[in-house]
């Protein structure tokens, strides 16, 4: 057991506990309990933006997937990162200014009917326990190689931490563990950066230059084709990726945490540039794992690469930096689960409990009650799914659960937003369409089938592609432009004028 870790892990869960606490006593309604009041400001926000997409996947996944494929692990970061003008341009705002507490309160501000919302809140709850189960996995591994905690046990300790902060601190306690683990985060990976390019006296290309002979696969692994040999395939992950965050839950609830639009935007400008500097120290620690731990010991750690960045710190500046980095990984989780658990919670107590079971007429103490009570339950449904994906590199688990958002929720957003004919049938169509269509494909993909017993089931895939993005995507817009168009009722023209300048100017015109 590494007991310097054990110490950090401490130091980290005790701090952030205490975040809880405080942020406990300020929460007294529904509105601090989902949004913190409103209160944050644009780089609190963007901080915690940051932190929300700065996960588990990003800085294990990522730099472990660069590790071992070289040039096809940049696929993971370089559609993530350019996701966030795609939601700059086109959500963020409108987002803002439509909603209230959840993605369905703003898809519901054009169709207002049980049917819509519901379908909104059901896509939200699977999106955040697909995204989940990529955090506890990366969660499982960490502390399974550090303490020597079985991975099951691991999943139960992490589960229980992040339930706490949502249970008793709501989106404050969230927002600001966020903020706190992107901080520290940064920390870590600069001073990892530093001491890779010391290594090579901070000649870059004399970096590339080694890695050409640090592996097998000689001069191919900073050519793409090692992982994804299949063109479309990468396509298809790609344009997952870069639609994916617009759709993504927990990231978008966060727009509702700050006063109004201009806000909205500022925080992610900042967002965007936290999260660029991150990705492009992340390659560098990608390469320098090849280089100074080698493959072999990163495999024999994990499989799939999950621990590429804690053995890099360990290689270069020993046992205390690899307990630092870990425990960053580690709040990096908590932060990221937190924030999942709190999305997934408030589309069922807001949209299920309150909006469609209530009919709007709960009281805010019995709305909070039944948040806390579907936290605890996504956290046991997260963590019972993540028990069969232990060895699935964590990256590669996020970019799928950023597939099903784009393809559940992206194509829904934007025709409530641009599109006058888009009708109450459309909306319903595309949400299950997308929804369905992901999960089904999923199934029958390379992640769940092998020939060779790699994949959760032995068997030939009958899905070619080990992400459906290119496909799942398109399913979504034609099922909402096939819906509006096949349904007898049709749009309600007024409807769509005001939310057209409600998305504009602000729920005050």
């Amino acid at each position: 057991m590494n007991y310097t870790a054990l110490a950090l892990f401490c130091i980290i869960v005790i701090a952030t506990l205490f975040i809880t606490y405080y942020a406990a006593k300020r929460t007294k309604n529904a509105n601090q309990f989902y949004t913190a009041g409103g209160g944050l400001t644009g780089w609190q926000n963007g901080l915690a933006i940051g932190g929300d997409f700065m996960s588990a996947s990003s800085f294990l996944g990522i730099v472990g997937g660069i590790a071992l494929t070289g040039f096809d692990g940049l696929y993971l970061l370089l559609g993530a990162l350019v996701s966030y003008l795609v939601v700059m341009y086109l959500v963020a705002e409108p987002l803002r200014n439509l909603g209230k507490y959840t993605l369905a309160d703003m898809i519901t501000a054009r169709f207002n009917t049980k049917k819509v919302r519901g379908a909104a809140a059901v896509n939200t709850i699977v999106i955040s326990i697909f995204y989940m189960i990529a955090q506890l996995v990366g969660a499982g591994v960490l502390i399974k190689l550090l303490l020597g905690i079985g991975f099951s046990t691991s999943l139960i300790i992490v589960g229980v931490l992040m339930t706490v902060y949502v249970l008793f601190g709501g989106m404050t306690a969230t927002s600001w563990v966020q903020i706190i683990k992107a901080s520290l985060l940064m920390v870590g990976t600069f001073i990892l950066f530093i001491l890779v390019l010391s290594k090579f006296n901070f000649n870059i290309m004399a970096m590339f230059d080694q890695i050409k002979h640090a592996t097998p696969l000689g001069e191919k692994f900073l050519n793409p084709g090692i992982k994804n040999t299949n063109g479309l395939d990468a396509i298809s992950l790609n344009i997952g990726l870069l639609l994916g965050t617009a759709g993504l839950p927990h990231v978008l609830m966060r727009f509702f945490t700050v006063q109004d639009a201009k806000t909205a935007r500022k925080s992610v400008t900042v967002a965007t540039w936290v999260i660029s500097i991150f990705y492009v120290m992340a390659v560098f620690l990608g390469f320098g794992a090849t280089l100074l731990v080698g493959t072999k010991s990163i495999t024999q750690a994990n499989p799939a690469g999950n621990m590429a960045a804690p053995l890099l710190a360990q290689a270069l500046g020993g046992n205390f930096m690899f307990a630092f980095i870990c425990a960053v990984a580690f709040a990096t989780i908590l932060a990221v689960v937190a924030g999942i658990v709190l999305s997934g919670a408030s589309a069922f107590a807001h949209d299920f409990y309150n909006e469609i079971i209530r009919g709007g007429k709960a009281t805010e103490k019995e709305q909070v009650r039944a948040a806390r009570i579907a936290a605890i339950s996504v956290a046991v449904i997260s963590i019972i799914l993540a028990l069969f994906a232990k060895n699935l590199n964590v990256a590669f688990l996020g970019s799928l659960a950023l597939t099903l958002a784009a393809s559940a929720n992206l194509p829904v957003i934007l025709y409530t937003i641009y599109w006058r004919k888009f009708n109450t049938a459309g909306a319903i169509t595309s949400m299950v369409v997308g929804l369905a269509g992901t999960i089904i494909l999923v199934f029958l993909s390379p992640n769940v089938w092998d020939p060779e017993g790699h994949a959760i089931l032995i068997g030939k895939p009958i899905f070619p592609l080990a992400s459906p993005g290119i496909v799942s995507i398109p399913l979504s817009f034609i099922g909402g432009y096939l819906g509006t168009v096949l349904s007898r009722k049709k749009a309600n023209k007024e409807d769509f004028d005001k939310v057209l300048v409600q998305s504009n100017l602000g729920k005050d015109v």
